[in-house]
Order: C-alpha cells, then sequence, then structure tokens
C-alpha cells in the first residue's frame, strides 16, 4: 500500500517557511522597525523582510524603516507619529510638532501647513516617511512639551517661514506680550530664542 507524502515534504520549503513565520510572529501591529530591529531573529533579514512587505505583513516607510500596520474599523492605521520619530532616531528626547501650533497664539497665524517639524540633538534634515514629511532640525535646547510662552519665541524664531504678514505677526505678538507669563516667557527668551529673536524681545519687553 502506498503512503501519501505529507504536506510541506520538502525540508527546505518548510524550513524557510517556518523561518519567516518566526520572524512575521514578533511583529505587533503599530510597531515601527529598524532593519537592525529584525536581523535579531532573522536568518535572511533582506529575503524576509522582502516577503513580508508583498504579504502586507509590513509597509516600507524609508530605506531600512518599516511599519507593521494597525487596523481600525477605519481602515488601516497611520503610524504614531512619537513612534516613528523615536525609531527612526533611536532616541526619545525631541520634540515634535508644526508651524499650525502657533494659530493657538493668537498673533494672526492661521494657516496649516504638512510639514512636522521635529527638534532634536542628532538629525538635521527634511525626510519622508511614506507619504508624510518631517523636517528635523538641530537644536541645543527645547522644551519637553509645548508650551504657549516657548511658542511665542519660536514663532519669531520661524517668521520667515510663515505665509501670513510678517509685520501683523510682529505687531501682535508686541500687543500680546502682557498676556504671557513673564517669568516663563523670559525663561523661554533665555533657553530657545535665536540672537535675533532675543534682540527683538528684549527691546520690546525693555531688558
Amino acid at each position: 500500500m502506498t503512503t501519501a507524502a505529507p504536506p510541506f515534504s520538502n525540508p527546505s520549503l518548510t524550513t524557510r517557511q517556518s523561518a519567516l513565520g518566526q520572524v512575521a510572529n514578533r511583529l505587533h501591529a503599530g510597531k515601527v522597525y529598524r532593519r537592525e530591529d529584525l536581523t535579531l531573529f532573522s536568518n535572511a533579514v533582506d529575503r524576509h523582510l522582502r516577503e513580508l512587505v508583498s504579504e502586507g505583513a509590513l509597509k516600507r516607510l524609508a530605506q531600512g524603516l518599516y511599519y507593521a500596520p494597525k487596523k481600525s474599523v477605519f481602515g488601516e492605521l497611520p503610524p504614531d507619529d512619537h513612534e516613528l520619530v523615536a525609531t527612526f532616531l533611536r532616541d526619545k528626547d525631541f520634540l515634535l510638532f508644526s508651524l499650525s501650533s502657533y494659530n493657538t497664539l493668537g498673533v494672526g497665524t492661521s494657516q496649516l501647513y504638512n510639514k512636522t517639524l521635529v527638534y532634536n540633538h542628532k538629525r538635521h534634515g527634511i525626510f519622508s516617511f511614506g507619504n508624510r514629511q518631517f523636517d528635523f532640525r538641530v537644536k541645543p535646547h527645547f522644551p519637553q512639551k509645548l508650551t504657549s510662552e516657548f511658542l511665542l519665541v519660536d514663532v519669531i524664531n520661524n517668521l520667515d517661514e510663515l505665509a501670513e504678514d510678517k509685520n501683523q505677526v510682529l505687531q501682535l505678538v508686541e500687543r500680546k506680550l502682557p498676556t504671557f507669563d513673564q517669568v516663563k516667557l523670559s525663561d523661554a527668551v533665555a533657553n530657545y530664542a535665536s540672537v535675533a529673536t532675543k534682540k527683538r524681545f528684549m527691546r520690546w519687553l525693555d531688558v
């Protein structure tokens, strides 16, 4: 009596699928990975990455950077910005925000900007991850979180990048100065203002 061969009787094929499965089982939905993260549990990382991307288990964000998609009732979710940037930088010390954040100050800014700023200590330049653009800027100092006083200083630092009327913004900033915490504002000027911005605030504050 002839016995049928069991499925996956090809040892090399079985081993290959098993190795890929081990890598796939290590992935967590919503997490961003660097290529070297996956070398810890893959014996053929580049081949496995190609196969996982082909299967949709991973999305390639940039060279050497991947995202394990997380799904919701509304469809596939994009990677969390903080998770993405922390993985890219291999560092959690950064400040992430948009020029649109200035719109909360009431100083005449109202534009919406697609580009996300990343103040950090390591990388400088514009990087695209998937369909998102991040502007990395090396700064010696930045706060751990956004404050109104920091944003007021930073809007003057980045005045030339704004689409709004610059003279109007300057007038409104000067007019709004008394509404801010003066101690916090002085600290923000001392710690985060460029040389030109610092001179402007010193003139406004009569310091």
